[in-house]
This record gives structure tokens, C-alpha cells and sequence, in this order.
């Protein structure tokens, strides 16, 4: 699902509120998310899952065309751990 669809099937569900103010809510919850992640804190979903920031060191990689060693600066990347009622509607048989 992208977020347009989201958009779409909380506006079938919802149909007192307007397209736009869906689009507005789902925007401003999803930058409230970034603006958590960016300042290094953590988004906790109950039942979803949680959001979190990693640290990655600085390394040496390799180009695979040329084969050149090449440095890779260290980095952050957003990191997500699955809800354990999330798992157990994925695993249901």
C-alpha cells in the first residue's frame, strides 16, 4: 500500500471528512514520525511496531565495476522492529 491508497481507503471508511483534511492528518503524523526520527528519538506503534535510528561506522567499500576500494562515511538509517501482534497476524496459519 502507498500512501495515496491509504488516503483513499481512510476516506472510503471516513466519508465525514474531506480527501483533503485525510491527506493533511496522514502528512502531519508522518512528519511528526521523520521529525522524531531526526532528532534521534524512537516511534513506537503498539501492536505495529517501532521505528528507530541506527548508526553505521565509517568503512571501506569496493566499486563492483572497478573493483577500486572506496571509503564510505558513516551514516544513519531508520530501523524497524516488528510488533508482536504484528509477527503473530503475519505467522497465523
Amino acid at each position: 500500500m502507498i500512501k495515496s491508497e491509504l488516503i483513499a481507503s481512510l476516506a472510503a471508511e471516513n466519508p465525514h471528512l474531506t480527501q483533503k483534511d485525510i491527506e493533511r492528518v496522514v502528512g502531519v503524523i508522518l512528519e511528526k514520525m521523520i521529525h522524531a526520527l531526526e532528532q534521534g528519538g524512537r516511534v513506537e506503534l503498539r501492536g505495529f511496531g517501532a521505528f528507530s535510528v541506527r548508526s553505521r561506522p565509517a568503512r571501506s567499500g569496493r566499486n563492483p565495476r572497478t573493483g577500486e576500494t572506496v571509503d564510505v562515511r558513516a551514516k544513519h538509517v531508520p530501523f524497524f522492529k516488528s510488533g508482536k501482534e504484528l509477527r503473530a497476524r503475519l505467522n497465523a496459519d
